[in-house]
Protein backbone atom coordinates (compact mmCIF):
# COMPACT_ATOMS: atom_id res chain seq x y z
CA UNK A 1 0.00 0.00 0.00
CA UNK A 2 1.10 3.58 -0.45
CA UNK A 3 3.05 4.61 2.63
CA UNK A 4 3.23 1.05 3.98
CA UNK A 5 5.98 0.25 6.42
CA UNK A 6 8.39 -2.63 5.88
CA UNK A 7 9.28 -3.99 9.31
CA UNK A 8 9.77 -7.12 11.31
CA UNK A 9 7.24 -8.30 13.85
CA UNK A 10 9.76 -7.62 16.63
CA UNK A 11 9.56 -3.94 15.66
CA UNK A 12 5.95 -3.91 16.91
CA UNK A 13 6.93 -5.00 20.40
CA UNK A 14 5.97 -2.44 23.02
CA UNK A 15 4.13 -0.24 20.50
CA UNK A 16 0.47 0.74 20.37
CA UNK A 17 -0.71 -1.68 17.66
CA UNK A 18 -4.10 -2.30 16.06
CA UNK A 19 -5.21 -4.90 13.53
CA UNK A 20 -7.78 -3.56 11.07
CA UNK A 21 -9.95 -6.34 9.63
CA UNK A 22 -10.97 -9.76 10.93
CA UNK A 23 -11.02 -11.82 7.74
CA UNK A 24 -8.50 -14.57 7.15
CA UNK A 25 -5.65 -12.07 6.69
CA UNK A 26 -6.57 -10.33 9.95
CA UNK A 27 -6.75 -13.59 11.87
CA UNK A 28 -3.37 -14.66 10.47
CA UNK A 29 -1.87 -11.36 11.61
CA UNK A 30 -3.31 -11.73 15.12
CA UNK A 31 -1.89 -15.27 15.44
CA UNK A 32 1.55 -14.17 14.23
CA UNK A 33 1.67 -11.15 16.54
CA UNK A 34 0.46 -13.16 19.51
CA UNK A 35 3.05 -15.86 18.78
CA UNK A 36 5.95 -13.39 18.71
CA UNK A 37 4.63 -10.88 21.28
CA UNK A 38 2.53 -13.08 23.61
CA UNK A 39 1.98 -10.55 26.41
CA UNK A 40 1.37 -7.44 24.33
CA UNK A 41 -1.93 -5.57 24.23
CA UNK A 42 -3.51 -5.49 20.76
CA UNK A 43 -6.68 -3.85 19.47
CA UNK A 44 -8.86 -5.09 16.60
CA UNK A 45 -11.13 -2.98 14.41
CA UNK A 46 -13.93 -5.16 13.05
CA UNK A 47 -17.58 -5.02 12.07
CA UNK A 48 -20.28 -5.15 14.71
CA UNK A 49 -21.27 -8.63 13.50
CA UNK A 50 -17.72 -9.92 14.17
CA UNK A 51 -17.31 -8.76 17.79
CA UNK A 52 -18.29 -12.07 19.41
CA UNK A 53 -16.10 -14.02 16.99
CA UNK A 54 -13.10 -11.81 17.85
CA UNK A 55 -13.60 -12.36 21.58
CA UNK A 56 -13.89 -16.12 20.99
CA UNK A 57 -10.73 -16.05 18.86
CA UNK A 58 -8.60 -14.21 21.45
CA UNK A 59 -10.23 -13.02 24.66
CA UNK A 60 -7.30 -10.69 25.45
CA UNK A 61 -7.95 -8.47 22.43
CA UNK A 62 -9.51 -5.04 22.76
CA UNK A 63 -12.30 -4.83 20.19
CA UNK A 64 -13.62 -1.70 18.51
CA UNK A 65 -16.68 -2.28 16.35
CA UNK A 66 -17.47 -0.32 13.22
CA UNK A 67 -15.51 1.65 10.65
CA UNK A 68 -12.67 3.54 12.41
CA UNK A 69 -12.32 7.27 11.88
CA UNK A 70 -9.06 9.21 11.74
CA UNK A 71 -9.12 9.90 15.47
CA UNK A 72 -9.49 6.20 16.31
CA UNK A 73 -6.69 5.21 13.97
CA UNK A 74 -4.39 7.97 15.19
CA UNK A 75 -4.43 6.46 18.70
CA UNK A 76 -2.05 3.82 17.40
CA UNK A 77 1.57 3.95 16.35
CA UNK A 78 1.14 1.04 13.92
CA UNK A 79 -1.94 -0.42 12.23
CA UNK A 80 -1.77 -3.81 10.49
CA UNK A 81 -4.35 -3.45 7.72
CA UNK A 82 -6.11 -6.20 5.78
CA UNK A 83 -5.73 -6.01 1.97
CA UNK A 84 -9.35 -5.28 1.13
CA UNK A 85 -9.32 -2.00 3.05
CA UNK A 86 -8.36 0.76 0.65
CA UNK A 87 -5.10 2.56 1.34
CA UNK A 88 -6.80 5.72 0.05
CA UNK A 89 -9.58 5.95 2.64
CA UNK A 90 -9.72 9.54 3.96
CA UNK A 91 -9.53 8.37 7.58
CA UNK A 92 -6.42 6.30 6.84
CA UNK A 93 -4.70 9.15 5.03
CA UNK A 94 -5.55 11.57 7.84
CA UNK A 95 -4.17 9.22 10.50
CA UNK A 96 -1.08 8.65 8.39
CA UNK A 97 -0.53 12.41 8.23
CA UNK A 98 -0.63 12.44 12.05
CA UNK A 99 2.10 9.83 12.28
CA UNK A 100 0.30 6.48 12.33
CA UNK A 101 2.17 3.94 10.25
CA UNK A 102 0.31 1.30 8.27
CA UNK A 103 1.67 -2.12 7.42
CA UNK A 104 0.20 -5.50 6.44
CA UNK A 105 0.60 -9.22 6.77
CA UNK A 106 2.38 -9.31 3.42
CA UNK A 107 4.86 -6.61 4.42
CA UNK A 108 5.51 -8.30 7.78
CA UNK A 109 6.19 -11.65 6.10
CA UNK A 110 8.73 -10.07 3.75
CA UNK A 111 10.34 -8.39 6.76
CA UNK A 112 10.70 -11.81 8.40
CA UNK A 113 11.99 -13.52 5.24
CA UNK A 114 14.57 -11.16 3.72
CA UNK A 115 16.53 -13.99 2.09
CA UNK A 116 13.62 -15.98 0.64
CA UNK A 117 13.77 -16.80 -3.06
CA UNK A 118 10.48 -15.33 -4.30
CA UNK A 119 8.53 -15.22 -7.54
CA UNK A 120 5.62 -12.81 -7.07
CA UNK A 121 2.80 -12.83 -9.61
CA UNK A 122 0.22 -10.13 -10.23
CA UNK A 123 -2.10 -9.16 -13.06
CA UNK A 124 -5.71 -8.20 -13.59
CA UNK A 125 -6.41 -11.72 -14.84
CA UNK A 126 -4.36 -14.90 -14.88
CA UNK A 127 -2.37 -14.35 -11.70
CA UNK A 128 -3.86 -17.22 -9.70
CA UNK A 129 -3.59 -19.82 -12.44
CA UNK A 130 -0.09 -18.67 -13.37
CA UNK A 131 1.03 -18.79 -9.73
CA UNK A 132 -0.37 -22.30 -9.30
CA UNK A 133 1.22 -23.44 -12.57
CA UNK A 134 4.65 -22.12 -11.55
CA UNK A 135 4.47 -23.96 -8.22
CA UNK A 136 3.22 -27.14 -9.92
CA UNK A 137 6.00 -27.08 -12.52
CA UNK A 138 8.73 -26.27 -9.98
CA UNK A 139 7.60 -29.18 -7.80
CA UNK A 140 7.74 -31.44 -10.85
CA UNK A 141 11.46 -30.63 -10.88
CA UNK A 142 11.68 -31.65 -7.19
CA UNK A 143 12.09 -28.07 -5.97
CA UNK A 144 10.47 -27.64 -2.51
CA UNK A 145 8.04 -24.85 -3.33
CA UNK A 146 5.51 -22.82 -1.36
CA UNK A 147 2.34 -21.42 -2.95
CA UNK A 148 0.65 -18.65 -0.97
CA UNK A 149 -0.64 -15.10 -0.91
CA UNK A 150 -3.77 -13.73 -2.51
CA UNK A 151 -4.50 -17.14 -4.05
CA UNK A 152 -6.07 -18.18 -0.74
CA UNK A 153 -3.40 -18.63 1.92
CA UNK A 154 -2.10 -15.58 3.82
CA UNK A 155 1.67 -15.53 4.02
CA UNK A 156 1.64 -15.14 7.79
CA UNK A 157 0.02 -18.57 8.10
CA UNK A 158 3.36 -19.94 6.86
CA UNK A 159 5.46 -17.63 9.01
CA UNK A 160 7.94 -20.19 10.36
CA UNK A 161 7.96 -22.59 7.43
CA UNK A 162 10.78 -22.90 4.91
CA UNK A 163 10.89 -23.60 1.19
CA UNK A 164 13.53 -23.34 -1.54
CA UNK A 165 11.15 -21.28 -3.69
CA UNK A 166 8.17 -19.11 -2.76
CA UNK A 167 5.51 -18.47 -5.39
CA UNK A 168 3.33 -15.64 -4.11
CA UNK A 169 0.25 -14.24 -5.77
CA UNK A 170 -0.28 -10.54 -5.06
CA UNK A 171 -3.38 -8.47 -5.71
CA UNK A 172 -3.16 -4.82 -6.70
CA UNK A 173 -3.81 -4.11 -3.02
CA UNK A 174 -0.57 -5.88 -2.06
CA UNK A 175 1.99 -5.08 -4.75
CA UNK A 176 3.33 -2.09 -2.82
CA UNK A 177 3.93 -4.30 0.22
CA UNK A 178 6.30 -6.87 -1.28
CA UNK A 179 9.98 -7.14 -1.91
CA UNK A 180 12.67 -7.72 -2.67
CA UNK A 181 11.80 -10.25 -5.36
CA UNK A 182 14.00 -12.43 -7.52
CA UNK A 183 11.29 -12.30 -10.18
CA UNK A 184 8.10 -10.29 -10.58
CA UNK A 185 5.51 -11.48 -13.09
CA UNK A 186 2.72 -9.34 -14.57
CA UNK A 187 0.23 -11.47 -16.50
CA UNK A 188 -2.12 -8.73 -17.74
CA UNK A 189 -3.28 -5.21 -17.04
CA UNK A 190 -6.88 -4.07 -17.49
CA UNK A 191 -9.27 -1.75 -15.66
CA UNK A 192 -10.33 -3.12 -12.27
CA UNK A 193 -10.78 -2.31 -8.56
CA UNK A 194 -11.48 1.36 -9.21
CA UNK A 195 -13.41 1.57 -5.95
CA UNK A 196 -10.24 0.66 -3.98
CA UNK A 197 -7.66 2.63 -6.00
CA UNK A 198 -9.82 5.62 -6.88
CA UNK A 199 -8.92 5.82 -10.57
CA UNK A 200 -7.65 3.69 -13.42
CA UNK A 201 -4.32 5.51 -13.42
CA UNK A 202 -3.83 4.87 -9.70
CA UNK A 203 -4.71 1.21 -10.22
CA UNK A 204 -2.01 0.92 -12.89
CA UNK A 205 0.51 2.73 -10.70
CA UNK A 206 -0.23 0.47 -7.74
CA UNK A 207 -0.20 -2.71 -9.81
CA UNK A 208 3.19 -1.89 -11.29
CA UNK A 209 4.79 -1.15 -7.92
CA UNK A 210 5.85 -4.77 -8.27
CA UNK A 211 8.38 -3.70 -10.89
CA UNK A 212 10.16 -1.44 -8.39
CA UNK A 213 11.13 -4.36 -6.14
CA UNK A 214 11.77 -7.03 -8.81
CA UNK A 215 15.33 -7.96 -9.75
CA UNK A 216 13.91 -9.38 -12.97
CA UNK A 217 10.48 -8.52 -14.36
CA UNK A 218 8.51 -10.86 -16.66
CA UNK A 219 5.56 -9.26 -18.47
CA UNK A 220 2.97 -10.14 -21.09
CA UNK A 221 4.49 -9.17 -24.43
CA UNK A 222 1.06 -9.02 -26.10
CA UNK A 223 -0.11 -5.94 -24.17
CA UNK A 224 1.20 -2.67 -25.64
CA UNK A 225 0.17 -0.59 -22.62
CA UNK A 226 1.96 -2.92 -20.23
CA UNK A 227 5.05 -2.92 -22.42
CA UNK A 228 5.11 0.86 -22.50
CA UNK A 229 4.73 1.20 -18.73
CA UNK A 230 7.54 -1.29 -17.98
CA UNK A 231 10.04 -0.45 -20.73
CA UNK A 232 12.50 1.21 -18.35
CA UNK A 233 12.97 -1.87 -16.18
CA UNK A 234 16.63 -2.85 -16.67
CA UNK A 235 16.01 -6.61 -16.63
CA UNK A 236 12.63 -6.99 -18.28
CA UNK A 237 11.69 -10.28 -19.92
CA UNK A 238 8.69 -11.02 -22.13
CA UNK A 239 6.37 -13.95 -22.71
CA UNK A 240 3.85 -14.29 -25.51
CA UNK A 241 6.32 -13.21 -28.21
CA UNK A 242 7.59 -15.50 -31.01
CA UNK A 243 11.19 -15.28 -29.84
CA UNK A 244 10.31 -16.69 -26.40
CA UNK A 245 7.53 -18.75 -24.81
CA UNK A 246 4.36 -18.25 -26.86
CA UNK A 247 1.35 -20.03 -28.38
CA UNK A 248 1.21 -20.80 -32.10
CA UNK A 249 -0.24 -23.51 -34.36
CA UNK A 250 -1.71 -25.51 -31.51
CA UNK A 251 1.46 -25.64 -29.41
CA UNK A 252 3.10 -23.88 -26.53
CA UNK A 253 6.46 -23.03 -28.08
CA UNK A 254 9.84 -21.84 -26.97
CA UNK A 255 10.93 -19.84 -29.96
CA UNK A 256 10.46 -22.08 -33.00
CA UNK A 257 10.46 -25.26 -30.90
CA UNK A 258 7.04 -26.90 -30.24
CA UNK A 259 7.04 -27.98 -26.60
CA UNK A 260 3.53 -28.85 -25.40
CA UNK A 261 0.23 -29.37 -27.31
CA UNK A 262 -2.40 -26.85 -26.25
CA UNK A 263 -5.04 -29.59 -26.57
CA UNK A 264 -3.41 -31.45 -23.67
CA UNK A 265 -3.78 -28.53 -21.27
CA UNK A 266 -6.28 -29.33 -18.56
CA UNK A 267 -7.07 -25.61 -18.13
CA UNK A 268 -9.07 -24.61 -21.22
CA UNK A 269 -8.72 -21.51 -23.37
CA UNK A 270 -6.01 -19.59 -25.17
CA UNK A 271 -5.55 -17.35 -22.12
CA UNK A 272 -4.63 -20.38 -20.03
CA UNK A 273 -2.12 -21.48 -22.65
CA UNK A 274 -0.61 -18.01 -22.30
CA UNK A 275 -0.60 -18.42 -18.51
CA UNK A 276 1.37 -21.64 -19.06
CA UNK A 277 3.84 -19.67 -21.20
CA UNK A 278 4.28 -17.22 -18.33
CA UNK A 279 4.90 -20.08 -15.89
CA UNK A 280 7.48 -21.74 -18.13
CA UNK A 281 9.18 -18.41 -18.81
CA UNK A 282 9.36 -17.80 -15.05
CA UNK A 283 11.19 -21.10 -14.53
CA UNK A 284 13.55 -20.22 -17.37
CA UNK A 285 14.25 -16.83 -15.78
CA UNK A 286 15.36 -18.56 -12.57
CA UNK A 287 17.61 -20.98 -14.41
CA UNK A 288 15.32 -24.00 -13.99
CA UNK A 289 14.75 -26.61 -16.70
CA UNK A 290 11.44 -25.44 -18.16
CA UNK A 291 11.60 -27.93 -21.06
CA UNK A 292 11.80 -30.85 -18.64
CA UNK A 293 8.98 -29.40 -16.53
CA UNK A 294 6.59 -28.70 -19.42
CA UNK A 295 5.01 -32.21 -19.67
CA UNK A 296 3.76 -31.75 -16.09
CA UNK A 297 1.23 -29.25 -17.49
CA UNK A 298 -0.86 -32.29 -18.46
CA UNK A 299 -1.24 -33.07 -14.74
CA UNK A 300 -2.12 -29.53 -13.62
CA UNK A 301 -5.52 -29.36 -11.95
CA UNK A 302 -7.42 -26.21 -12.99
CA UNK A 303 -8.27 -23.87 -10.16
CA UNK A 304 -11.88 -23.78 -8.95
CA UNK A 305 -14.15 -20.98 -10.18
CA UNK A 306 -11.85 -20.24 -13.14
CA UNK A 307 -13.50 -21.70 -16.23
CA UNK A 308 -14.09 -24.80 -14.15
CA UNK A 309 -16.06 -27.46 -16.04
CA UNK A 310 -18.54 -28.87 -13.53
CA UNK A 311 -19.82 -31.54 -15.91
CA UNK A 312 -23.14 -32.41 -17.50
CA UNK A 313 -26.41 -32.27 -15.58
CA UNK A 314 -29.89 -32.28 -16.99
CA UNK A 315 -29.44 -31.63 -20.69
CA UNK A 316 -26.66 -29.05 -20.32
CA UNK A 317 -22.97 -28.63 -19.61
CA UNK A 318 -22.14 -26.27 -16.76
CA UNK A 319 -19.02 -24.09 -16.43
CA UNK A 320 -18.15 -22.12 -13.31
CA UNK A 321 -16.13 -18.96 -13.98
CA UNK A 322 -17.19 -17.10 -10.84
CA UNK A 323 -13.71 -15.57 -10.51
CA UNK A 324 -14.59 -13.38 -13.51
CA UNK A 325 -14.92 -9.84 -12.18
CA UNK A 326 -14.34 -7.79 -15.35
CA UNK A 327 -16.18 -7.74 -18.69
CA UNK A 328 -12.95 -8.64 -20.48
CA UNK A 329 -12.67 -11.79 -18.37
CA UNK A 330 -16.18 -12.75 -19.47
CA UNK A 331 -15.15 -12.28 -23.10
CA UNK A 332 -12.13 -14.53 -22.54
CA UNK A 333 -14.41 -17.19 -21.07
CA UNK A 334 -16.75 -17.00 -24.07
CA UNK A 335 -13.80 -17.19 -26.46
CA UNK A 336 -12.67 -20.43 -24.83
CA UNK A 337 -16.12 -21.88 -25.64
CA UNK A 338 -16.50 -20.25 -29.06
CA UNK A 339 -17.57 -23.46 -30.82
CA UNK A 340 -20.42 -24.16 -28.38
CA UNK A 341 -23.94 -22.82 -27.81
CA UNK A 342 -23.41 -20.80 -24.63
CA UNK A 343 -25.85 -19.02 -22.35
CA UNK A 344 -23.81 -16.69 -20.18
CA UNK A 345 -24.81 -15.33 -16.78
CA UNK A 346 -23.42 -11.82 -16.19
CA UNK A 347 -23.72 -9.13 -13.53
CA UNK A 348 -23.10 -8.50 -9.86
CA UNK A 349 -21.77 -5.68 -7.74
CA UNK A 350 -21.51 -2.48 -9.79
CA UNK A 351 -18.06 -0.87 -9.68
CA UNK A 352 -18.79 1.35 -12.65
CA UNK A 353 -16.62 -0.57 -15.12
CA UNK A 354 -17.10 0.05 -18.84
CA UNK A 355 -19.07 -2.78 -20.48
CA UNK A 356 -18.69 -1.33 -24.00
CA UNK A 357 -16.09 -3.91 -25.17
CA UNK A 358 -18.39 -6.73 -24.06
CA UNK A 359 -21.42 -5.13 -25.72
CA UNK A 360 -19.51 -4.55 -28.97
CA UNK A 361 -18.29 -8.16 -29.00
CA UNK A 362 -21.81 -9.47 -28.41
CA UNK A 363 -23.12 -7.33 -31.24
CA UNK A 364 -20.57 -8.88 -33.62
CA UNK A 365 -20.85 -12.47 -32.35
CA UNK A 366 -23.68 -12.90 -29.84
CA UNK A 367 -23.88 -15.68 -27.30
CA UNK A 368 -26.81 -18.09 -27.44
CA UNK A 369 -28.44 -16.01 -24.68
CA UNK A 370 -27.34 -13.50 -22.04
CA UNK A 371 -28.88 -13.49 -18.57
CA UNK A 372 -28.24 -10.25 -16.68
CA UNK A 373 -28.48 -10.29 -12.89
CA UNK A 374 -27.51 -8.47 -9.74
CA UNK A 375 -26.91 -4.83 -8.92
CA UNK A 376 -25.55 -3.89 -12.36
CA UNK A 377 -27.73 -6.31 -14.33
CA UNK A 378 -30.15 -3.63 -15.51
CA UNK A 379 -27.28 -1.43 -16.72
CA UNK A 380 -25.79 -4.30 -18.73
CA UNK A 381 -29.18 -5.28 -20.16
CA UNK A 382 -29.90 -1.71 -21.22
CA UNK A 383 -26.54 -1.40 -22.99
CA UNK A 384 -27.02 -4.71 -24.82
CA UNK A 385 -30.53 -3.77 -25.98
CA UNK A 386 -29.45 -0.29 -27.07
CA UNK A 387 -26.73 -1.89 -29.21
CA UNK A 388 -29.20 -4.24 -30.88
CA UNK A 389 -27.46 -7.43 -29.75
CA UNK A 390 -29.09 -10.26 -31.62
CA UNK A 391 -29.74 -12.90 -28.98
CA UNK A 392 -32.20 -13.29 -26.11
CA UNK A 393 -31.33 -10.81 -23.34
CA UNK A 394 -32.97 -11.58 -20.01
CA UNK A 395 -32.99 -9.59 -16.78
CA UNK A 396 -33.40 -11.28 -13.38
CA UNK A 397 -32.73 -10.32 -9.79
CA UNK A 398 -30.29 -12.91 -8.51
CA UNK A 399 -28.21 -16.00 -9.28
CA UNK A 400 -30.93 -18.52 -8.49
CA UNK A 401 -33.29 -16.79 -10.91
CA UNK A 402 -30.52 -16.58 -13.51
CA UNK A 403 -29.89 -20.33 -13.42
CA UNK A 404 -33.62 -21.06 -13.60
CA UNK A 405 -34.04 -18.67 -16.55
CA UNK A 406 -31.01 -20.03 -18.41
CA UNK A 407 -32.28 -23.61 -18.62
CA UNK A 408 -35.20 -23.15 -21.06
CA UNK A 409 -33.16 -20.72 -23.19
CA UNK A 410 -30.26 -23.16 -23.70
CA UNK A 411 -30.44 -25.96 -26.28
CA UNK A 412 -29.71 -29.59 -25.42
CA UNK A 413 -25.96 -30.17 -25.05
CA UNK A 414 -25.42 -26.43 -24.76
CA UNK A 415 -23.36 -24.70 -22.07
CA UNK A 416 -24.60 -22.62 -19.16
CA UNK A 417 -21.68 -20.42 -18.16
CA UNK A 418 -21.39 -18.35 -15.00
CA UNK A 419 -18.90 -15.62 -15.92
CA UNK A 420 -20.31 -12.53 -14.20
CA UNK A 421 -17.74 -9.87 -15.16
CA UNK A 422 -18.44 -8.27 -11.77
CA UNK A 423 -17.66 -8.90 -8.08
CA UNK A 424 -19.97 -11.02 -5.99
CA UNK A 425 -20.62 -8.99 -2.90
CA UNK A 426 -23.96 -7.62 -3.93
CA UNK A 427 -25.25 -11.13 -3.13
CA UNK A 428 -22.38 -13.23 -1.75
CA UNK A 429 -19.41 -13.04 0.62
CA UNK A 430 -16.96 -13.71 -2.21
CA UNK A 431 -16.61 -15.27 -5.66
CA UNK A 432 -16.00 -18.72 -4.14
CA UNK A 433 -19.35 -18.68 -2.32
CA UNK A 434 -21.00 -17.54 -5.57
CA UNK A 435 -19.34 -20.38 -7.49
CA UNK A 436 -20.36 -22.99 -4.95
CA UNK A 437 -23.93 -21.72 -5.03
CA UNK A 438 -23.93 -21.89 -8.83
CA UNK A 439 -22.73 -25.49 -8.67
CA UNK A 440 -25.45 -26.39 -6.17
CA UNK A 441 -28.15 -24.69 -8.28
CA UNK A 442 -26.89 -26.63 -11.30
CA UNK A 443 -27.26 -29.89 -9.36
CA UNK A 444 -23.66 -30.63 -8.37
CA UNK A 445 -22.12 -31.39 -4.98
CA UNK A 446 -20.80 -28.04 -3.76
CA UNK A 447 -17.81 -29.76 -2.14
CA UNK A 448 -16.60 -30.74 -5.59
CA UNK A 449 -16.57 -27.10 -6.69
CA UNK A 450 -13.95 -26.01 -4.14
CA UNK A 451 -10.32 -26.58 -3.31
CA UNK A 452 -7.04 -25.34 -4.77
CA UNK A 453 -4.39 -28.02 -5.12
CA UNK A 454 -0.96 -27.34 -3.75
CA UNK A 455 -1.52 -24.40 -1.41
CA UNK A 456 1.19 -24.04 1.20
CA UNK A 457 4.25 -26.25 1.10
CA UNK A 458 2.97 -29.41 -0.52
CA UNK A 459 4.67 -32.77 -0.72
CA UNK A 460 6.73 -33.24 -3.86
CA UNK A 461 5.36 -35.62 -6.51
CA UNK A 462 6.69 -39.15 -6.49
CA UNK A 463 9.68 -39.67 -8.75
Amino acid sequence: MTGSLSMRIADLSGRRVAIWGFGREGRAAIRALRQRCPDQHFTVFCSAAEVEAVHAFDAALEVIAGEPDATSLARFEIVVKSPGISAYKPALLAAQAQGTRFTSGTALWFGEQPDARVIAVTGTKGKSTTSAMIAHLARSLSVPTALAGNIGLPLLELLDQRADLWVIELSSYQTGEAGPLELGVVTSLYEEHLDWHGSREQYVIDKLRLADVSHRLLVNGLQPGLLERTQRHPRRLLFGRPEGWHVAEGFIRRGAQPVFPVAQLTAPGLHNALNACAALAALDALGMDALTAAPALARFRPLPHRLQPLGEHGRWHWVNDSISTTPLATLAALESLHDRKVTVLVGGHDRGLDWTPFVDAMRRAPANAIVCMGANGARIESALRAAGVGCPILLVADLASAVETARPHTPDNGVILLSPGAPSFDQFKDYAERGRRFGALAGFDAAGVAGIDGLGIADLPAA
